[in-house]
């Protein structure tokens, strides 16, 4: 289904199916009713701001066009009043119409923020591309990580990213087909979802339909061409069903309004797709919405609909009591209608009614009427704890990839909302566990949780939580108490994987520093080196910044992890101390082998009689420390070192003559390769898994080849180097943990 704009379409052959991404702008009269927007909502606002800020807008983006042949400075000014409408203030109306300035003129952030100050000037650049040319591949991933990060200090600065997609969206008609498949795309993938996230349904609709005309133009023109075919019939059973709605509101004495739902091309394409049914099952469903003045006359209006019409048990959802993650209020019920049509209805107040269409937008807007003043940027999400969350696991995810992939899952996830003990609401992932309701209480008590209560009685941690349930988690009172690596078989959510996968990271790396640091201060005792005198200086800091290490903690770690050798770094130490230190002299280290003599290379093999003589393991075979080996005298290579059970050895032999006797010398320098295979049952995401482990493990993979066979099994091979045989097993042991992998060995050509 997944049906794209073809490359060959003509933009006029897409301008007659759908007008509607090929929208202009009139731009004077743009100014005036921005102004006149702005002025409705906020009548006591700064308006010179906006004036101010668009003076400066069009001066900076004088003879920029858009692909559409518009002046570019149609664009904010759409943005702007696209944000005026939703009812944001000056400062945001402002920073809209400058949100390009930065990014694609000479207008540099410092002088905006003089001139507008530093609110205006972190919404701008909240909303500002990273450059392309550092970031490379991962600059989209690493922009939405920018503006996520913006986003948790300012909420405004998704609202204006939100608009500037919705205008950009507009006018897809005008860009090549294959950029506006790729940003419709990343639209239904990431923006919408937001927008879904944030409560604003008006954008969330607009922008799911704009993505479903380009990416699937001939089934959005079919459904559009079915809904116009039968919008006479449905809307004269919807004036019946409404006049008797009206009936009941005059009883009761209610003022309301009543209105048909409008249906959504892209929703029911969806229905379509994802639910396998049928255009007539979908469009024949009548939707009403009814809008009072009161909660207490949400309930009264209820009450007759269902003395009116038969409700259909298990369909009534009331989110006013407890209201979605978005904020959202309202009743919804079906009932069984006129002539036994089903009908959906939902029932609201005002303000339930403006949260549902414009989301935190309202929320914002709500709150700066109240207060008559600028809100507290972190005010309006304190109710919404998933933007805490995103802001959270986004700091813990290093990933780009891995990054915008937990992004798209935890922004389109469905949710399910339990209780804790004290009757406060959690919303969860669908398919929870109490394992993911720990973590999202407190990191601590997640990685303390032993069990778990849910209604009373105790069940399995790996247990799905259903909405309604109330959760209460067991926790451990030993200091070391930490998470099972089960755990991640079975939690959903993005924070408990990072969380339960940081605590590992943490442990294994604070042990691995505590291992490099004693490995270097046992070489330097044993080579005699003034310890205190090197240890004391700042020279362990230069070699970690000249090895490309974050700091000293970091080179010890790669040291006891074996990444790089305890010699290198003290040479390196030396070195500098050398350098530096010219009062004492140069720094003599003895050279490690036997007798002293100097070695050559850094294979951990030597020669019996020869230790000077060059020698090299053979990637043929790739002999490690423990292996039995045999010596080959090249021509001008040294000596080259296989196993004795390499398919090679067998030609060599026929030249006994350059057979030569070698033995393991391996020291803390000593590097090696090793193969290793994975076999495995086919799954998705078992390369991702497996890469991930050996990453954890600090591997050096430098090659990797896998294949699948018919009957689903599936074959990776790794080539990695290695300083230290004894992690191989430790690696091989979690590698062979993962889930689906039967067997994981290191092999060779033999």
């Amino acid at each position: 289904m997944a049906e794209t704009v073809p490359p060959g379409t003509q933009p006029s052959s897409l301008r007659r199916l759908i007008p509607r991404i090929f929208s202009r702008a009139a731009r004077r009269d743009d100014v005036e009713k921005l102004v006149r927007t702005v002025r409705t909502h906020h009548p006591k606002g700064d308006i010179a701001i906006i004036e101010r800020a668009y003076a400066v807008a069009e001066k900076a983006h004088d003879g920029q066009k858009r692909q559409s042949g518009e002046p570019y400075i149609t664009h904010p000014l759409a943005v702007a009043q696209i944000l005026a409408d939703l009812g944001l203030g000056p400062k945001a109306i402002a920073a809209a119409l400058l949100h390009d300035t930065v990014e694609d003129t000479g207008y540099e952030l410092g002088t905006l923020s003089a001139e507008f100050g530093d609110e205006v000037a972190m919404l701008v650049d909240g909303v500002t591309k990273l450059d392309k040319v550092k970031y490379g591949e991962s600059a989209q991933a690493e922009t939405v990580r920018k503006m996520i990060v913006a986003m948790s200090r300012d909420i405004r600065v998704l609202l204006i990213k939100l608009a500037d997609r919705l205008h950009n969206a507009r006018t897809w008609g005008f860009v090549p087909p294959e950029k506006a498949a790729k940003k419709a795309t990343e639209t239904l993938e990431i923006y919408a979802p937001l927008a879904h996230r944030l409560g604003i349904q008006a954008i969330k609709s607009e922008l799911e339909d704009l993505s479903f005309a380009v990416l699937h133009p001939k089934l959005y023109v079919e459904i559009d061409s079915l809904v116009k075919q039968r919008t006479p019939q449905r809307e004269q059973y919807v004036q019946n069903v409404i006049q008797s709605v009206e009936e009941d509101l005059r009883e009761l004495r209610i003022r309301g309004r009543i209105a048909g739902r409008p249906k959504q091309l892209y929703s029911v394409y969806q229905k379509m797709v994802v639910r396998g049914r049928e255009f007539d099952d979908i469009y024949d469903l009548i939707g009403i919405r009814v809008i009072v003045g009161t909660v207490r006359d949400c309930y009264a209006v209820l009450g007759a609909l269902h003395a009116r019409w038969t409700p259909i048990p298990g369909r009534f959802k009331d989110y006013i009591a407890t209201p979605k993650f978005n904020l959202y209020q309202s009743l919804h019920t079906t009932v069984i209608g006129p002539g036994g049509r089903t009908v959906e209805i939902q029932i609201r107040t005002n303000e339930m009614h403006q949260q549902a269409e414009f989301g935190v937008a309202a929320h914002w807007k709500y709150k700066e009427r109240m207060t008559g003043r600028s809100v507290d940027p972190k005010s309006s999400d304190t109710d919404m704890a998933w933007l805490a969350h995103i802001s959270d696991w986004q700091a813990e995810t290093a990933d780009p990839g891995e990054f915008l992939d937990s992004l798209r899952f935890e922004i389109g996830a469905k949710e399910v909302y339990v209780f804790t003990p004290k009757g406060r609401v959690i919303g969860l992932p669908a398919g929870a566990t109490p394992v993911d309701f720990a973590y999202a209480v407190h990191t601590e008590i997640g990685h303390r949780t032993m069990g778990a209560k849910v209604n009373g009685r105790l069940i399995p941690l790996e247990s799905e939580l259903q909405s309604g349930d109330v959760v209460e988690v067991f926790t451990s009172k030993n200091p070391d108490a930490g998470p099972s690596q089960d755990w991640l078989g079975f939690v959903k959510s993005t924070r408990a994987r990072n969380k339960i996968r940081g605590w590992f990271t943490k442990e294994r790396r604070e042990e691995a520093i505590e291992q490099g640091r004693e490995s270097i201060a046992r070489a330097m005792r044993r080579q005699n080196l003034p310890l205190q005198r090197l240890m004391s200086q700042d020279s362990f800091s230069q070699v970690a910044q000249l090895l490309r290490y974050e700091d000293v903690s970091a080179l010890y770690a790669a040291v006891g992890e074996g990444h790089v050798s305890t010699q290198s770094v003290i040479e390196k130490v030396t070195s500098l101390v050398a350098d530096q230190d010219t009062t004492t002299g140069p720094i003599d280290i003895p050279h490690i082998g036997r007798g002293g003599a100097p070695r050559d290379g850094d294979s951990g093999v030597l020669v019996r009689g020869a230790p000077d003589i060059l020698v090299k393991l053979a990637k043929c075979c790739t002999p490690v420390p423990g292996d039995e080996i045999v010596g080959f005298v090249t021509r001008g290579s040294g000596v080259s070192v296989h196993r004795s059970d390499c398919t090679n050895v067998k030609s060599l032999m026929n030249e006994p003559d350059r057979v030569i006797d070698v033995d393991w010398a391996p020291t803390t320098k000593s590097v090696f390769l090793v193969q290793i295979q994975v076999e495995a049952l086919d799954r998705s995401g078992l390369l991702s898994d497996v890469t991930r482990v050996l990453s954890e493990h600090h591997v050096n993979i430098l090659s990797a080849t896998v294949s699948t066979s018919n009957d689903r099994l599936a074959i990776s091979k790794f080539v990695f180097e290695m300083g230290d045989t004894v992690h191989l097993d430790r690696v091989l042991n979690a590698v062979r943990r993962i889930d689906a992998v039967y067997d994981v060995y290191r092999f060779t050509s033999s």
